[in-house]
């Protein structure tokens, strides 16, 4: 991507929406697989490479059709009945996190307060003068209704996404994941087919209400900066996730191709983790987009918000993936488990130092 834009790699953003039914790509891991083989068995390499091709050429040419943006607009709006903590106070006093996205058929999960979430959707819309050229839009919560079929899907997230882009064609309505790792829609969703446009509605109604305000406020745009934070977090702390273990599953031919796959996405996330991950912060003065790795939890994105009590903050989730979930220290202690966590404890701290750097203590990426 950083080759197609002529730019430096901490120039450039990546963010997943985080679809489950949808293709994991992780091509350390994969190399792994075929090692024992099992080539084939987590991604499709050659599909791979063809889909970042298409992506950066039409970033190549999307060069050529460049706007300049002289003004951006603020707004937000609340979400009614989609996001719902996974955290559920269990009938013995016990903490459990098994609200998926489609428990809503299970009375103790449906019926279990909503928990921590941040209810609103925030939109940054892009003008030049009086013409919208692009809106920003960004939700925490996991974002399926049904899933698990093999069905690749924008979901109800993508629906209302294209409700809005039909409506207001003017400006390219994009759609990203707040931080969401331990939010998905659970409460309200029991997994149904018909419950998918159900969701897509709420959601639809809140991005035109944030879409609309931020048309009425609109700002010039006085200073534009890039600011980023090397954020070294430390691996899993559990006997099964050190390098021999997860190595002597990988190998085993007796364990599940799941719990294979696992072992290896785990052994390249081991590699992947000896490099800090970028926290990069992009500041319009009045405004903030700060991308987290990972499945973050909702915690870190209300924390960004509280450093610039008087600021804009716009959270993007599912960057740099290699962490899984990142639970806050309070999850930690709720001893939060599951086989798609990578990292280890301490992660709120040095997430909280590196949000500090890039939204309180500037200093701009070169």
């Amino acid at each position: 991507m950083a080759e197609a834009a002529a730019t430096v790699p901490e120039r450039v953003l990546v963010c997943s929406v985080h679809q489950h039914d949808a293709p994991v790509v992780d091509l350390g891991a994969e190399a792994l697989l075929a090692e024992v083989g099992l080539a084939g068995e987590l991604c499709d390499v050659d599909f791979h490479e063809q889909a970042l091709a298409r992506v950066a050429n039409a970033l190549r040419a999307g060069l050529d059709k460049k706007r300049p943006f002289t003004h951006i607009g603020l707004g937000q709006a609340r979400v009614e009945r989609i996001a719902s903590n996974r955290r559920v106070v269990l009938d013995d006093g016990r903490v459990g996190f098994d609200r998926g996205s489609n428990s809503g058929g299970i009375p103790r999960l449906r019926d279990a307060p909503v928990g921590q979430i941040d209810p609103w959707l925030k939109t940054i819309s892009f003008w030049d003068g009086e013409t919208p050229l692009v809106a920003l839009h960004a939700y925490a919560t996991h974002p399926m209704s049904y899933y698990g079929h093999g069905e690749v899907s924008a979901d109800f997230v993508g629906m209302a996404r294209r409700r809005l882009q039909s409506k207001y064609p003017q400006a390219l309505q994009i759609y990203v994941s707040g931080c969401s790792g331990d939010v998905t829609a659970g409460k309200y969703n029991d997994g149904s087919p018909e419950n998918r446009p159900l969701l897509a509605q709420r959601l639809y109604r809140a991005m035109e209400a944030a879409w609309l305000e931020s048309g009425h406020r609109r700002q010039p745009v006085r200073q534009l900066a890039l600011r980023s934070a090397p954020l070294a977090l430390d691996f899993h702390e559990g006997a099964a996730f050190t390098t021999e273990a997860l190595r002597k599953r990988l190998e085993q031919p007796s364990a599940s191709i799941k719990s294979r796959i696992l072992a290896a996405m785990g052994l390249a996330s081991r590699r992947r983790q000896s490099r800090p991950i970028d926290l990069s912060c992009v500041d319009f003065g009045p405004a903030q987009i700060v991308l987290f790795p990972g499945e973050a939890f909702v915690g870190y994105q209300l924390m960004a918000q509280r450093f610039r009590p008087d600021s804009f903050v716009l959270s993007i989730g599912y960057g740099e993936c290699w962490p899984g979930y990142i639970p806050t220290r309070a999850a930690f202690d709720d001893q939060f488990g599951s086989s798609w966590r990578w990292v280890g404890p301490g992660a709120e701290q040095k997430i909280r130092a590196a949000l500090q750097r890039v939204l309180t203590h500037p200093q701009p990426v070169p």
